[in-house]
């Protein structure tokens, strides 16, 4: 298919060139390029499909990339790689070496701020805008958020603190594709708006001010009658009363109105907040009628919609904690399931469906997930927090400030740790196993199978005190699961094979591997099971054995499992020779997560011609 008008855009500036009677014709042809390549590359659609009329838009009126643009978490930022040279990248969208899922500062001029969690579009946004008034420069910061965003506290921190700066220009844009706000759209909205995004409204408005100023008893009265008649026609109090001058809701793809509307918003000053009303999948009708399944897709079918299945070998590990909870919350009263917004990528879509009553989303709010969990579990209930890796992050001052500090048995099921893949350095959950381990109480867990992941979180569920079980993303191995809801003894290796002069101590799934390396070095191989508390004794009695220990794991060697193991030698005054070996001190680019791990020398390979190149070094 040929995109006429968009084979000729490498820049906004070639968009405005346009006339605007042109546009629709471009959102018809963007959208259609997004089909046909998503189809075949995958990645995030249903929420890029959203905003291709939005994307237009704002790199028509604004002008990009001196007016700076910062996206909200970033996986709708397709349209816009699209529009600012990287139509033909397209094709490596999340490969190795190829662009990323998300903005990227050191990717593109027009990608002002790098993003991938949600909620800091606001902040970054309105920090430039306060750098551009040190500055002097009449720069416009935009930052587009969309309604789950807007559950998170950074994002109202950030309203709170711009609603109070008066003299700075700023645009936040709420994107609003769930009706979770107000489903207040149509002609008579689109109208108002208009006029209420006027330069002769914002004047006569402020004039009107002025005047009442000197009629306190009618300026009091004017005030409540237009907060009256705004909150019955628009649901802007909130921001209004924040501080910002609200407009909408207005429909998002309905172009004249959004390059109208910006338009006269572009020259309003103050903090100024858009809202609009969108919807996911716009255009392509199996992701219009289930945008959760097409959120992020594998290759596709463009004419049907049918993604490619894949048979998988074993179930994933996020499938393992799913049957685990179902199971334990059907044989303990007290569990209480907690997730910040991620129910059907952390596996809680059955326990949502079999025990409602215990199943909590808190929405984009890690922290409060936490510190719910913390009172949850003061009143003698089993709270169990499934959280990504990297999502925990945020997290860390009420893990230990109001979790482990009180030593309150919260269990915390930590998905894709270790690379991820496509998603790249904003999702790896590559710093857990060292931001845990240092916390007093806590007791760390790394399954290396499916089956020794759900013996471990029943460990941990059943110990009285703070606990985390560590799993990546993607298959098992295929051990079989026992169904029981066995624990095992906390702090307890496990010898899986006897060799001579090297001990390979692995944390994690990368088991499998370094057995197959093992193999070839005639080495002893130990599964640890727990970073912390760590088996000492086996640390101890492999010292004493072995001429060289070898530690693995799929986390940052600085901090990590690893660097406990040499602290267990140095406090026992052991000087047996110890190689760390995990992820380097770098941030790691999105990819194949097989090739990531070759490239860290975390393959068989890898491991054997570090070990080797160790021992002829010694």
């Amino acid at each position: 298919m040929t995109q006429p008008l968009l084979e000729k855009i490498q820049t906004p500036e070639d968009l405005r060139n346009l006339s605007e009677f042109q546009l629709p014709q471009l959102a018809e042809e963007l959208r259609e390029f997004l089909v046909e390549t998503l189809s075949r590359t995958g990645g995030h659609f249903a929420s890029n499909l959203g905003v291709v009329e939005l994307t237009i838009a704002i790199h028509y009126i604004f002008n990009t990339p001196e007016d700076r643009l910062v996206w909200d978490v970033g996986h709708q930022s397709y349209p816009h790689k699209i529009l600012t040279g990287r139509r033909d990248k397209m094709v490596s969208l999340r490969q190795n070496g190829g662009i990323a899922g998300f903005p990227k500062r050191s990717e593109s001029i027009y990608d002002n701020f790098g993003v991938g969690h949600s909620s800091t579009s606001i902040g970054a946004a309105l920090g430039m805008a306060i750098a551009n008034r040190q500055l002097k420069l009449q720069r416009k910061a935009i930052a587009v958020i969309g309604d789950g965003a807007m559950t998170a506290g950074m994002a109202f921190e950030a309203l709170n603190h711009a609603g109070d700066i008066k003299d700075i220009n700023l645009l936040v844009i709420l994107n609003d594709n769930d009706m979770s706000i107000s489903p207040n759209v149509g002609g008579l909205s689109n109208y108002l708006v208009k006029i209420l995004s006027s330069q002769f409204y914002a004047s006569v408005r402020e004039g009107s001010k002025q005047i009442l100023k000197r009629m306190p008893t009618m300026r009091e009265l004017a005030k409540r009658t237009e907060e009256h008649m705004k909150g019955m026609i628009i649901p802007g109090t909130l921001f209004e009363e924040l501080g910002f001058n609200y407009i909408g809701p207005i429909d998002g793809h309905d172009l004249p109105t959004l390059t109208s509307t910006l338009t006269n918003m572009r020259v309003l000053e103050g903090p100024q907040f858009l809202h609009i009303i969108t919807q996911k999948g716009k255009g392509f009708p199996s992701a219009e009628n289930n945008p959760c399944t097409y959120h992020g897709v594998t290759a596709f079918d463009p004419k049907t919609g049918q993604m490619a299945v894949k048979t998988a070998i074993a179930p994933t590990y996020t499938q393992i904690f799913s049957d685990w909870l179902c199971d334990m919350a059907a044989h303990d009263e007290r569990l209480i399931g907690i997730t910040p917004a991620m129910r059907e990528g952390s596996g809680l879509v059955n326990f949502s469906k079999l025990f409602p009553d215990r199943y909590i989303d808190v929405g984009i709010a890690e922290q409060h997930s936490v510190t719910l969990a913390a009172g949850i579990a003061c009143e003698g209930l089993k709270p169990v927090v499934a959280i990504y890796s990297s999502f925990l992050q945020r997290a860390y001052d009420q893990l230990i400030h109001d979790v482990a500090l009180q030593n309150l048995p919260v269990l915390f099921a930590i998905d894709r740790g270790g690379l991820v893949g496509a998603d790249g350095p904003t999702h790896s959950g590559c710093f857990d196993l060292s931001y845990l381990r240092c916390i007093p109480n806590m007791v760390v867990m790394t399954p290396a199978d499916e089956n020794e992941c759900r013996q471990m979180l029943s460990t941990g569920f059943k110990h009285d005190g703070p606990s985390a079980v560590r799993y990546p993303r993607g298959c098992g191995i295929g051990i079989p699961v026992e169904p029981k809801l066995t624990s095992l003894t906390i702090g307890k290796a496990k010898l899986c094979q006897q060799g001579n002069k090297v001990a390979i101590l692995v944390f994690g799934t990368l088991l499998t591997v370094a057995l197959e390396a093992a193999k070839q070095l005639n080495a002893t191989v130990v599964n640890m099971r727990f970073v912390k508390p760590l088996d000492v004794d086996m640390i101890l009695q492999m010292a004493q054995q072995h001429e060289l220990l070898v530690t693995i794991e799929e986390n940052v060697v600085m901090g990590g499992a690893g660097s406990a193991v040499t602290e267990t030698l140095q406090a026992n005054k052991n000087s047996t020779l110890v190689l760390n070996l995990g992820l380097p001190d770098r941030f790691i680019n999105h990819g194949d997560t097989a090739l990531l791990l070759a490239q860290c020398g975390l393959d068989v390979n890898g491991i054997v011609n570090s070990i080797t190149n160790y021992l002829n070094k010694k």
